[in-house]
């Protein structure tokens, strides 16, 4: 193992710049580091959703776990590629693994014919907040990559994956749930 942390504080950032893993130093507010942070928050939310699962009753605890386990890591090695130019960490079959395993969540599912609202079980919900957070994350991603040209495209698609990935989740979170997704009405103003 590396470096350990053992002194939290550095004092290095208190004028409002911090450290990259390559040593430079950028502004706390730059693209970069606003891309680490949505994508730092993100992972916080899926802790949040494992954490969640784990206390459900209804949920098929384990296989969500080892997913979320691995999203989490897969976070933290984008984490990692943003905060050092220029670094891979992530691989193709990330991407492979989310695609399949959309595709199989998505044949127990019925077919969506209206939109839904981002509401329903906590686990769904906090899902539905995973989804939302990861578009902001590829979205910054994305500025970011527009103007320096050291992301790789696997992160991009990590991301881009994943928002689809916490959206077919929601849905089974709240199908495994027994409960009815939330539909969005179209006319709910003539029930005023």
């Amino acid at each position: 193992m590396g470096h350990r942390l053992s002194k939290i504080y550095t004092r290095t950032g208190d004028a409002g710049s911090t450290g990259l893993g390559d040593g430079s130093r950028v502004a706390k507010d730059s693209l970069r580091i606003t891309a680490l942070g949505d994508v730092d928050e993100l992972n916080a939310i899926v802790g949040v959703l494992r954490a969640e699962i784990a206390h459900s009753a209804l949920l098929e605890k384990e296989n969500w776990d080892k997913k979320l386990s691995l999203i989490q890591h897969w976070l933290f090695d984008l984490g990692g590629e943003v905060c050092i130019p220029n670094y891979q960490l992530l691989q193709q079959k990330c991407i492979d693994f989310l695609e399949n395993d959309i595709d199989q969540m998505n044949e127990n599912l019925p077919m969506l014919k209206d939109f839904i609202l981002p509401s329903g079980t906590l686990a769904c919900s906090y899902a539905h907040q995973a989804r939302a957070v990861c578009r902001r994350a590829e979205r910054q991603l994305i500025s970011l990559s527009q103007r320096d040209q050291n992301i790789q495209a696997t992160a991009l698609q990590l991301l881009n994956r994943l928002s689809d990935w916490f959206f077919v989740a929601s849905r089974t979170l709240q199908h495994q749930s027994g409960g009815a997704e939330v539909l969005w009405q179209k006319n709910i103003n003539d029930q005023i």
